[in-house]
Order: C-alpha cells, then structure tokens, then sequence
C-alpha cells in the first residue's frame, strides 16, 4: 500500500446544551434515589417513619448531600472519560435503573433477611455485560459508597447494623464487586455467570470468616460462624441468578449489546436472516462469507469480532425490500436492463437506509444499523454511472449515481466496508492467484482512502494494512487451486466407467 497523509480524524463536539440536559437527567434521577428510600422508610415502618426525617434533620440531610456528591462523581467521571456517552439519554437511565435496583435489593435482603445475603456482585456484573469493565469498576465503587451512607444514616432501616458489619458490607462489595469484573469480562455463556458466582464466593467466605472470628474474639458462636458462611455463599449465588434474570430485561429496555444478544442475533434461526435465505439467497450467502471475513479482520486489529460478524451478517438486509433487483439475487432476468441509469442508482443506494429504517425498527443495537447504512460511504455506483456517461454522451453527475452516507463512523464500519467489496471484486477474477488478490483488496482500500471514506473513523493506515493483509489471505484460501478431477464415476458393482460427459470432450 503505498505511503501517504492520512486525513485527520473527526470527532464528534459534544454541544453544551447536550450536557446540560444530561446534568439536568442526572439531577432526576437523584430526586428519584430519594423519592426510593423515602418510600423504603415508609414501608419499613408506617407509624416511625417521621423519625428519620423530623427527629434527625442534620442526617437526613447529610444522606441527601452525600447521595448527590456520588452521582456528581458519576457525572464527572463521564465528563472526561466519554461525553458522547454522558449526552444519551438512555445510557444514564441505564445507569441509574440498575444502581436503584441493586439499593434496593441490597437494603431489603439485609433487612429482613441478613447482610451476608446481599447480593454484592449483581452490579458489577451486569454493568461489565452492558458497558464495558473500567465503567462497571467505577460504577462498583460508588454504589458500595452509596449503600454504606445509607446503612450508615438509617441503621440499615432500623435494623441497628453493627458498625463493624456496615464496614466489612463495603469491604466485601469493594472486592467481590471488582474480583467479579474481572471474571465476568471474559464469559461468553449465561452458564458462564453463574461460575462466576461461585468464584466470588471464595473471597467473600473468607471475608465473612474474618469478621466473624475478628468479632467474636476467643468465643467462636459457631451457628452464627455457619450462618454467615452460608448466606455469604447463597448471597453469590443470588448475584447471578439476579444477573442472568435481568440482563435481557435491561438489553430490550435500552438497546444495550451483549455478547449473548449478539449470539442469540447471529443465529441461523434468527427472523431477518430467515427471511434474507428465502427471499434474497444471495445475499445471505454473500453476507455469510463477509461476515466471516469481517470476523477475521476485527481480530486482528484488535477490534469486538463478534460485532463485526452480527453487523456483517445484517449490513445487506436492506436488499430484501427489492432483492430482484440485486445481481446476487437474479437468475436469467434483469430488471436493470429495463430501467434508466437514474432510476437503477437509486434502487441500489437505496438498500442502505432501507436495511437502517428495517433495524431500528426490529429494535436493533444501534451500531449494527449505522453499519448498515455506513457500510457503502458515499462511494460512487460505477456500473450505473459510467452506462449514463455513455448514454448522455458524458453529461452525468456523479453525485446522482452516489450513495447518499455517511461515511463509516466505527473501525468494524470500514472494516465492513472494505470486506463487503473485495468478497465480490475476487469472486469476479478468473485467475485467484494471491498477487492478483492483494491486487485488487489494495486497490479497493487506495481508492476509499482517495475518496476520504474513513476520515470519521479512527481507523490507521497500519491497521489498514493488517486488513488488508488478512483479506488477502481469507480470500486466497477461498478460492484456492483445485486439481481437475478425473472424469469417471462408479457403478453399482463399484467398477470404475467413464463419465457419459466425457463423449463431449
């Protein structure tokens, strides 16, 4: 690939109305965290409620300042780490659905149940499946802050929590919540979660057995010994029960993407591609062979394969609003031969915003339907273009034979991008020899670079060049050299005879 500047990267500016708005979700869901442990107080004790709120003043107030120092420290963390992040609405919902939830599941179970049974683990492990790990540890420390100002400023809702025993809850979800981060990161089954439970209930045992032993000196009460023991594990346990239970939930609700909703979009059986294998063949088996190649490529850049091979399997589906008009599709018959240059372009360009409107509306994550539209760029149509150049006489305007955009926004978007035209540029060769491979992949990835199709996403040209080396040689093992079979074929007497074909050679 020869050596040239490369156009610097755009990044999207983040408008300060956009973080004003997102302050202002924050500040709501604050109001809504105490509008929770209010009710959670009532429903505690209807007659002694008042107590908290009128006979203790300065804590209540001290629990309000301190619940919304944290999620100002949540706020912040997402100020300098991901403001596109931070202006979603419905990543902060998210977020906040999720620390609510898991508070009041904490607070309940070691009301009126026992601390130890708290389930410690449940935020961090479906914040590591949603997000991503440095967001699931930071969003693990400051809900264990925030369920110890609220042990701390209630007594644990009158329950009288020791303060020992408030302090070895924070100890344990510090080191639970993170150790299951790292464990969790790496599982790809929901079978998977609960080994992770069991995992975590090593360290949080031996937690439990030093507090216990810590406090209760050179008496050991060895039913209390075996009780925290026990519902420490049970508490493990709950942890991802409570994981796997919600994770689907929490996916529908908010367009999140898990590997488990990747694998459950990726199956044969999935609607779309049972629609795409009937009605447009195709396509799908084109599709099948992108998404393996895309597969590859994001590996070797270090990049989420499972992704590229979800948003490669669905980065066509647009084609099943017209898949006759499509030359994967066709048989004998071509409608474009009856059609004007204009009307052909548009059909075919088309298929990008059709395949995006068809996502979204099946509620798909959001990157596999910008890839969808992205992956073509606003790449000229060739073949219609240069048959109305011929038409007209030269009078064409590239821009009507044009796909509309925009260009890739993600590195699996131009990866996509890049797959989708060198799998049918080699399928057209006649000789597949690896030169002529590297030929025309280089080619493909010169000419959108000269196009500028990649100046908005942060993709390089040495990642560029691992792409293209690993295309070439996926692709040069696809259509690998076979040797000519000899011309015969078996009888029943299992005797060798020659092919009746062979009259004809």
């Amino acid at each position: 690939m020869s050596e040239k500047v490369y156009p610097k990267n755009k990044t999207r500016v983040v408008k300060v109305s956009e973080l004003i708005q997102s302050a202002c979700i924050f500040f709501a869901c604050y109001i809504f965290m105490l509008l929770v442990l209010f009710i959670m107080l009532v429903l505690h004790d209807i007659n002694g409620w008042l107590d908290f709120c009128i006979n203790r003043p300065t804590e209540m107030f001290s629990l309000c300042v301190c619940i919304f120092l944290l999620y100002f420290i949540i706020y912040f963390y997402y100020y300098f780490e991901n403001k596109e992040f931070l202006v979603q609405t419905k990543n902060i919902l998210c977020i906040f659905t999720i620390i609510t939830v898991c508070v009041v599941l904490c607070s309940l179970a070691g009301t009126y149940v026992n601390v130890y049974v708290r389930p410690a683990a449940l935020l961090s492990i479906v914040c590591v499946f949603l997000f991503n790990r440095r967001q699931a540890i930071i969003l693990n420390f400051v809900f264990f802050m925030l369920v110890f100002i609220i042990d701390n400023y209630t007594n644990g809702f009158g329950t009288d929590i020791p303060p020992q025993l408030m302090y070895h809850s924070i100890m344990r979800g510090f080191v639970c919540g993170t150790l299951a981060v790292f464990v969790a990161n790496s599982v790809r089954t929901r079978g998977g979660i609960l080994l992770t439970g069991l995992i975590i209930a090593v360290p949080t045992v031996a937690i439990a057995i030093l507090f216990e032993v810590s406090n209760a000196g050179t008496h050991i009460q060895w039913l209390s010994f075996v009780g925290a023991i026990g519902w420490s594990i049970l508490g493990c346990i709950l942890s991802s029960i409570l994981a796997i239970a919600f994770l689907p939930v929490l996916e529908v609700m908010f367009n999140r993407l898990t590997v488990f909703r990747l694998r459950e979009l990726t199956r044969t059986d999935a609607n779309l591609l049972v629609r795409m294998k009937k009605e447009a063949p195709g396509t799908f088996n084109h599709s099948l062979i992108v998404a393996q190649l895309a597969e590859s490529c994001a590996l070797a850049i270090d990049e989420n394969a499972e992704i590229a091979r979800a948003a490669a399997y669905y980065h066509d589906v647009g084609k099943l609003k017209q898949p006759d008009c499509f030359t994967e599709n066709q048989t004998d018959y071509n409608i474009h031969n009856e059609l004007t240059p204009e009307l052909s372009a548009d059909i075919i360009r088309s298929h990008a915003k059709d395949g995006y409107e068809l996502l979204i509306a099946n509620h798909f994550p959001q990157i596999i339907a910008d890839v969808a539209l992205e992956h073509h760029g606003t790449l000229p149509i060739k073949f219609f273009y240069a048959k109305a150049m011929k038409i007209s006489g030269g009078d064409a305007d590239i821009g009507d034979y044009s796909y509309l955009g925009p260009t890739p926004h993600s590195k699996i978007a131009a990866i996509i991008m890049i797959a989708d035209a060198s799998e049918a540029a080699v399928r057209s060769l006649k000789e597949h020899s690896p030169e002529n491979v590297e030929r025309v992949v280089r080619t493909i990835i010169e000419e959108r670079m000269d196009l500028e199709q990649f100046v908005d996403c942060n993709i390089t040209i040495r990642e560029l060049t691992t792409v293209k080396q690993t295309l070439v040689d996926a692709l040069s093992g696809v259509h690998h050299h076979r040797v000519k079979y000899p011309s015969i074929r078996f009888n029943r007497e299992r005797k060798a005879v020659a092919d009746e074909d062979d009259d004809n050679d």
